[in-house]
C-alpha cells in the first residue's frame, strides 16, 4: 500500500505559536471519505509545524458550519461530536500510538497504546499535563490549534525529547468524523482500506518527517 508523506515545516527557536504564518505551511487534505458518509464530506485540512526547543503545533480547519460540540471534559467521547483527530506513533520501533481527538470547544480525548483496546490516558503519564488545545467556531467553519511540547512527548514515551530535530521520522494520520452528528461521516488523510469504520489502525498510517 502506498503511504502519503507529510513534511513538517521546521521553524526557529523562539517562534511564538500564535505567530505561525499558517498560510505558508503545507496542508494535508483530509479528503478520503469512506464508509457511511451520507454524502457529507466537509473540506478538512491539517497543518503541522515544529518549533525548535518547544515542540509541535497542530492546526486543523474544517468547513463545517455549526459543528456539534457537546463535551467539555478530558477524555469524554468527542468523536460523537463534530471531531477532528490526529493519531501519531511518535517513536520508531514502539507500537504505541497517541490519539488526539478534539471537538470545536477544544475538548481533548487522548490516550496511548498499541491498539484501540489497550490504552492509557496520557494524563496518567504526564502528572496531569496535556497538550494545549483551543477551538474557534466561525461563520464558515471551525479551527483547532494544539500545542504539543516535545517535553510532554518525552514524558509519555519515556524518551529524550532532543530526538525531535530535522530528519526525524514517525507515522500517523489525520481524521475527520462525527459519529452522532446529523450525517455521520469518516474522513482520512491516509486512506484506511477496510470495509468498516476504524481509525485505530496504525498499519494504515502515513509518514511524517521534520523538514
Amino acid at each position: 500500500m502506498d503511504r502519503k508523506t507529510y513534511v513538517i515545516t521546521a521553524l526557529p527557536a523562539g517562534t511564538a505559536p500564535e505567530k505561525v504564518e499558517w498560510s505558508a505551511v503545507a496542508a494535508a487534505k483530509v479528503d478520503t471519505f469512506s464508509w457511511e458518509t451520507g454524502g457529507w464530506e466537509p473540506a478538512t485540512e491539517a497543518r503541522l509545524v515544529f518549533i525548535e526547543n518547544l515542540g509541535f503545533i497542530l492546526r486543523m480547519t474544517c468547513a463545517e458550519q455549526a459543528p456539534k460540540a457537546v463535551y467539555t471534559q478530558y477524555n469524554e467521547p468527542v468523536y460523537t461530536d463534530s471531531c477532528m483527530e490526529f493519531f501519531a506513533a511518535w517513536q520508531a520501533g514502539d507500537p504505541r500510538y497517541m490519539n488526539m481527538e478534539m471537538n470545536a470547544k477544544g475538548t481533548l480525548l487522548s490516550c496511548i497504546g498499541p491498539d484501540r483496546y489497550d490504552r492509557t490516558p496520557i494524563r496518567d503519564l504526564t502528572g496531569g499535563d496535556l497538550p494545549a488545545v483551543t477551538g474557534e467556531i466561525g461563520p464558515d467553519g471551525w479551527v483547532l490549534t494544539a500545542v504539543i511540547p516535545a517535553a510532554l512527548l518525552g514524558k509519555i514515551y519515556g524518551m529524550d525529547p532532543a530526538v525531535f530535530k530535522s530528519g526525524y521520522r514517525f507515522s500517523g494520520n489525520f481524521y475527520k468524523c462525527g459519529d452522532d452528528t446529523p450525517v455521520p461521516h469518516y474522513g482520512m488523510w491516509n486512506p484506511v482500506a477496510l470495509p468498516k469504520a476504524d481509525f485505530h489502525r496504525p498499519d494504515f498510517f502515513g509518514e511524517f518527517v521534520i523538514g
